[in-house]
């Protein structure tokens, strides 16, 4: 959420991020919230002199009264009174006004980086780095599930019977390798200096829109019957609600935070969910990492995190590359993301397995995470991205570590978590 004094001091620069985000049904909002702006002053300056003005009267009926002048000092009450009734009145107008700017300032999106690239959708993001060589063996890659399948590691039609499409059943060494990809990046975002967290897998409401667009909540959320709780998307839901309505001390800065959660997610939109994949599912498992810091320390922050990524991923030989996000495939809140994408020899092309944003302090406005420094008070900068998601990231150590007899090589940084396993199947 932006700062209602900069759309009212630069409202062409809000404009024209919102023409840069490819959405210009919302530029309509900035006219509407500056008039509703200028209307709740108005009442505030009103309603500020009424108060003023009531001590002054009343002030003015004592003095009446102790003269003995009782009719002049009525006529002084009648006039309280129905400043009274004024004031009431005003009041309820500021927070019905308050409430109409704070409903549309959630909608109009943050301003994003200079450096952002200028694109309508995904197709126009852009490749930066790679990390790696790709290769394609000289043998035939099955379809990920059909690794599996070979493992005695997956039954979809076990799960698709109990949950549906979307939902999994991983057994044996598959299953074993999924713990293993999970409790090797706990430990490495550990080595890098994170705090390990566990955070609730269910959140309120006023969570949910403090840290996400309403666009995003209605396309992801699952929402339990009858209560204020939703199921997380992801752990940065809960990790940034952990800040909400704070005042943090400065010299606390930066909280680095490593978490493990469950994922559930409805996947509700034009790609759907796979049948026979784990790509794109409703529940998996995920290691994230959050920061909490000072404005101008996110973009160093920023850089380090996706890095992180990077170095997990080329640990277990998985080439991966960067992917900056142009602005119309960056989320509301967004100020700059970058996709973190492994190899598939199978496919022979890089798909997504992490992403990395800094969110500036849109997310801190919503939940109200503010900080104490020497030069005052502020709000504070928040990021997250993920060092892994399996089973999504399975496909790619599958097809990357997969031999010409069908066995999958377990990588040196892994072996420890597998019992030592060198191979699996």
């Amino acid at each position: 959420m932006l700062d209602l004094k900069l759309v009212r001091e630069n409202p062409e620069i809000v404009r024209q991020n919102i023409r840069n985000k490819f959405q210009d049904h919302k530029l309509p909002l900035v006219d509407q919230v500056l008039e509703l702006d200028v209307r709740h002053r108005a009442a505030i300056t009103e309603a500020d002199g009424l108060r003023a003005s009531r001590n002054t009267l009343s002030k003015q009926i004592g003095a009446l009264m102790a003269q003995g002048k009782k009719a002049e000092a009525e006529a002084v009450k009648s006039q309280v009174n129905a400043n009274a009734e004024r004031l009431a009145a005003l009041e309820e107008l500021e927070d019905d006004l308050n409430g109409q700017i704070k409903d549309i300032m959630m909608v109009i999106p943050n301003i994003i980086a200079p450096s952002v690239p200028i694109g309508k959708d995904d197709s126009e993001n852009v490749e930066v780095q790679r990390y790696g060589e790709p290769v394609v063996p000289d043998f035939e890659i099955p379809y990920h599930t059909e690794i599996m399948e070979r493992l005695a590691g997956i039954d979809l039609d076990s799960a698709r019977k109990v949950a549906g499409n979307g939902f999994y059943y991983l057994m044996g060494d598959v299953a074993r390798l999924h713990s293993a990809v999970i409790s090797y990046a706990r430990d490495f975002m550990i080595d890098r200096g994170f705090t390990y967290c566990i955070p609730p897998f269910m959140i309120r409401s006023q969570v949910v829109t403090g840290v996400m667009s309403f666009a995003e909540m209605d396309a992801m959320m699952y929402k339990v019957e009858g209560e204020d709780l939703f199921l997380i998307g992801t752990s940065e839901h809960s990790m940034i609600g952990k800040f909400i309505d704070s005042m943090l001390d400065e010299a606390d800065l930066p909280y680095t935070l490593t978490s493990y959660s469950p994922c559930f997610r409805k996947e509700k939109g034009a790609h759907g969910v796979e049948e026979r994949g784990v790509y794109r599912i409703h529940q998996f498992e995920k290691q994230e990492m959050i920061v909490v810091c000072r404005p101008e320390d996110s973009p160093a922050w920023y850089d380090r995190l996706w890095g992180n990524t990077v170095d997990f991923f080329r640990t277990l030989d998985i080439p991966v590359r960067t992917l900056e996000c142009c602005s119309g495939d960056l989320a509301d809140l967004k100020v700059k993301s970058v996709d973190v994408e492994a190899w598939s020899p199978r496919q022979r092309k890089y798909f997504e397995v992490g992403s990395c944003s800094n969110l500036g302090d849109a997310q801190a406005r919503r939940l109200q995470i503010r900080v104490r420094g020497e030069g005052g008070k502020y709000f504070a900068h928040t990021l997250n991205n993920t060092c892994v998601a399996p089973p999504r990231m399975l496909i790619a150590f599958l097809e990357n570590n997969l031999r010409a007899d069908g066995t999958v090589r377990i990588p040196a940084a892994l072996r420890p978590y597998m019992g030592g396993k060198e191979m699996i199947g």
